[in-house]
C-alpha cells in the first residue's frame, strides 16, 4: 500500500515536470500583427523567387538526368531488336537463294529451284543456234 502511495507521488510529479517543461510554440499570444513580426514568420517575394528558381532549377537537372537514362534504355533496346530483325531477314534471304540455286532441297514439296530450268532452257537455246551464227569467222 505504501508502494502505491509512493508510486503515486512519482506519477504526479512526472506529470507536474512534464505539464511544466512542455514544449510551447513561438507564436505569441498576443494577437496584433505588426511588420516586425510580419517578417519573423513570412517570407519576402525576393525569397519566394529564389526559393521557386532553386526548385525549378532542381526539377529541370532532375527531369534531364531522367531522360537521358531513358533515352539510352531505348536506344539499347532498339538496337537490340534491330539485331535480332536484321539477323532474321538475312537468314531467311540467304535460306531462299540456297533453295532458288538447288543447293538446299525444296521445303513442303515447293520446289524454286531455278538453276534446273535455266540449264536446260540455255542448253535449248544454244542447241537452236547454228554454230556458223555463233563464230562467223570460222
Amino acid at each position: 500500500m505504501k508502494s502505491d502511495i509512493i508510486d503515486n507521488k512519482n506519477k504526479s510529479t512526472m506529470i507536474r515536470q512534464l505539464i511544466t517543461e512542455f514544449p510551447l510554440t513561438d507564436v505569441p499570444k498576443e494577437r496584433t500583427v505588426t511588420e516586425e513580426k510580419i517578417r519573423k514568420y513570412t517570407y519576402t517575394k525576393d525569397e519566394v523567387d529564389a526559393l521557386i528558381a532553386d526548385a525549378v532549377k532542381e526539377a529541370v537537372e532532375e527531369a534531364v538526368k531522367i531522360d537521358e537514362a531513358s533515352m539510352a534504355k531505348h536506344n539499347r533496346d532498339a538496337t537490340v531488336i534491330s539485331m535480332i530483325l536484321g539477323f532474321t531477314t538475312l537468314a531467311l534471304f540467304v535460306d531462299g537463294l540456297l533453295r532458288m540455286l538447288g543447293i538446299i532441297p525444296p521445303f513442303m514439296d515447293l520446289d524454286v529451284n531455278i538453276l534446273d530450268k535455266i540449264e536446260t532452257d540455255i542448253i535449248d537455246k544454244i542447241k537452236q543456234v547454228p554454230i556458223q551464227k555463233v563464230w562467223p569467222f570460222r
